[in-house]
């Protein structure tokens, strides 16, 4: 998938500390993301999309054109996801800022820290099925 300058723009510009110490929970992340496509940046670098469902069904991709179908839910104060291709939840702080979202991916000794890429006109992309033998 081609990435726009515009994109790699934006994601260079948001630094990965921008997370608080008040991670929301699901009414507010569910009525901030309910609709959306989000592209998530990482380290300056673009990362993955996320469309939300309703529902709280996801799609998700890491911008190759394969997407994964999922769902997310609260447990504790952590936002938890489950997808088609893993049996165990993925679970992140979630913090929402002037920037947009910002999420830390939690038991993960790397810190993996995401942020929202504000105004990208861009669009997710999903091939269908792989076909063959």
């Amino acid at each position: 998938m081609r990435m726009s300058p515009l994109l790699f723009t934006l994601f260079g510009l948001l630094p990965a500390s921008l997370l608080a110490d008040s991670p929301i929970g699901a009414e507010e992340f569910d009525k901030y993301t309910r609709g959306k496509t989000l592209f998530y940046g990482f380290d300056g670098e673009p990362y993955g999309v996320e469309r939300y469902l309703p529902g709280r069904r996801v799609i998700w991709s890491f911008l190759d054109g394969d997407c994964l179908e999922g769902s997310w839910y609260q447990d504790s104060d952590q936002i938890c996801f489950l997808y088609e291709d893993r049996s165990d939840p993925q679970c992140w702080h979630f913090e929402l800022g002037d920037q947009g979202l910002t999420a830390r991916l939690q038991g993960d000794a790397t810190s993996t820290d995401l942020y929202e890429g504000n105004e990208i006109n861009a669009e997710m992309i999903c091939h269908g099925p792989e076909v063959g033998v």
